[in-house]
């Protein structure tokens, strides 16, 4: 069994607790800015990588064509609970390291708490970049190793825990990866929305030159 089945059996696995499990990094930091992530969308065609149990989509308004991804079944049925008859929101499972859509078909892409779990990061931010529309936007909150040298090596230790239980990763540099993914720093704007371990980064997509 490869890496990419390792994980997605884990999640699958635990999707039943899941939300009980996020709960105090959501207490946190990340639930009172799950609104304010879905404020940033630009454009109507919008898609979420790494939709999980749901907790964006309550968000979203009626007037968006929203498109979920997530590569646990599982994680999906929690989704789909949470939206009802929603009609504007189509959930599909899918790879976020190989996706099934045409270049440049989203002015949005939005992610949170997703490149944790990425098994190949680089090759899912690639894919982002491929999909989102020249000059269109990618918006992230993700969580990710602290830049702080005690903190980053402790969560280095540590990262095992988690990632054999659900297979996330507290030490992924992610703004890193942005950059070889093929995004322009210049692009690139972030702030700390928890200590510095939880980020909120917008992404202008420029493809030109590239």
């Amino acid at each position: 069994m490869n890496n990419n089945e390792k994980i997605k059996n884990r999640y699958n696995r635990v999707s039943k607790i899941y939300d009980l499990i996020e709960s105090p990094m959501e207490n946190m930091a990340m639930g009172k800015w799950r609104e304010k992530l879905i404020e940033r969308i630009e454009g109507e065609k919008i898609l979420e990588v790494g939709v999980g149990t749901g907790k964006n989509l309550i968000y979203y308004p009626d007037t968006l064509d929203i498109i979920g991804i997530d590569f646990s079944k599982n994680m999906l049925e929690k989704a789909r609970e949470k939206i009802k008859n929603k009609e504007n929101i189509k959930l599909i499972e899918m790879d976020a390291q190989n996706m099934e859509f045409p270049d440049n078909t989203f002015d949005t892409v939005l992610t949170s708490c997703v490149f944790c779990s990425v098994p190949d990061p680089i090759k899912g931010l690639e894919e982002i970049r491929r999909v989102c529309k020249d000059n269109g936007k990618i918006i992230m909150l993700e969580h990710m190793r602290s830049e702080n040298e005690v903190v980053g090596k402790f969560m280095d230790i540590v990262n095992f825990i988690p990632l054999n239980i659900w297979g996330a990763n507290i030490n992924r540099e992610t703004i890193d990866n942005l950059k070889i993914a093929g995004f322009k720093e210049e692009y690139i704007e972030y702030q700390d929305v928890w200590s510095d371990i939880v980020k909120l980064i917008e992404i202008r997509n420029n493809k030109s030159n590239s």
